[in-house]
């Protein structure tokens, strides 16, 4: 099966449980259960696949956006939750949970626009978030004509599309509007779920894209992976260095290439408009949340040995979905963090020699 056509099946069935088979190691539970993030859906479900294969448990995720991730884990209604915005360290501890990024990705721009191709269309910072505040309303506004000499841009009313759900996804865009738009900044702020100046909601990243491809003079943003793989125009942005950019791995690998995870709050490292001439200035990890006294050892052991499969055998099949790998050195303070933290019974539920080989 390509890629592509990997893709196209997990976007058909996005937003609905997925159970990635029922087998099990020679201990542990048959299937773990996790919600949340849609960003991570198409690499979470591929690993789980794979792994199934290799004889480990099933994955059951609910593919339901960071928010319901978050809902969902509370309540300990699922056995992790996972979430594209971090959780800060007192919301952690008031549950007594633990964090832990799995990849890293961008949130791409695209619009649909009559007569613009794909990374034709040049936005700014300020200027995507004078859209978004209903400032700008025209496709030929002088401000985004200024940034686009040469290229046609049409009389059309521009169409704003949200996610309508809590959103990881909206963390990430809004906590960008938040530092190159102080407008925005004091009008909305950013979260999961803010209040919309302008615009139409769509559920989940299939329904943003839905809308997007519906609607002349459509704007949303969106998982780069979605984008790709829905043929999607995007745009190029003009990043914290001054530089035009294009949404691609290479410039979310410039985007994570400084990360200070050894010095950030429980993981909580927020990629959006970082330095450097080649940075795509949308760019976040998305993490996972579980509880760190585990009330079954055995399903909490199953969730790391699950991940831990992920980081060390998965790698490959997360750059093939246009994710960044994590760096094996955090990794190890992952893995660190879980021997350290992470109990069942009393007992620690992880130690290097579970490690997969």
């Amino acid at each position: 099966m390509t890629k592509e056509d990997w893709m196209k099946k997990l976007l058909l069935t996005a937003g609905i449980v997925v159970l990635v088979g029922v087998g099990a190691m020679a201990q542990g539970p048959k299937v773990i259960n996790g919600a949340g993030s849609t960003f991570a859906y198409p690499l979470y479900s591929q690993w789980a696949y794979e792994y199934k294969a290799q004889g480990g448990a099933g994955l059951n995720y609910q593919s339901i956006g960071s928010g319901g991730g978050i809902q969902q884990i509370n309540n300990r209604t699922v056995d992790f939750g996972a979430s594209d915005a971090p959780l800060s360290g007192a919301d952690l501890g008031k549950h007594d949970q633990v964090q832990f990024p799995t990849a890293m990705g961008g949130v791409a721009i695209m619009v649909n626009i009559q007569g613009i191709g794909t990374d034709q269309l040049r936005l700014s910072g300020p200027v995507l978030a004078d859209i978004y505040l209903g400032t700008i309303t025209k496709w030929n506004d002088p401000r985004i004509a200024s940034l686009n000499k040469g290229l046609k841009l049409p009389n059309e009313d521009i169409t704003v599309v949200h996610r309508a759900d809590g959103s990881g996804t909206t963390w990430i865009f809004t906590n960008y509007l938040c530092k190159v738009s102080k407008p925005w900044q004091e009008k909305v702020g950013f979260s999961t779920a803010v209040n919309w100046p302008v615009g139409v909601g769509g559920k989940g990243s299939e329904g943003v894209t839905s809308y997007v491809k519906q609607v002349d003079g459509g704007i949303g943003y969106v998982e780069y992976s979605y984008a790709k793989q829905n043929h999607l125009t995007t745009v190029e942005l003009k990043n914290k260095a001054g530089f035009f950019v294009k949404p691609t791995m290479a410039a979310f690998q410039a985007a994570a290439a400084n990360a200070d995870w050894a010095h950030s709050d429980h993981f909580g490292v927020v990629l959006t408009d970082q330095p450097g001439k080649d940075t795509w200035p949308i760019a976040g990890a998305t993490f996972i949340i579980l509880y760190a006294k585990q009330t079954e050892p055995a399903t909490g052991q199953a969730i790391l040995k699950f991940f831990d499969w992920g980081f060390r055998k998965g790698s490959t099949m997360a750059a093939g979905l246009d994710y960044i790998p994590l760096p094996m050195n955090v990794v190890d303070m992952i893995e660190a963090m879980w021997a350290k933290d992470v109990t069942g019974g009393g007992k620690a539920l992880w130690n290097a020699g579970m490690q997969a080989k």
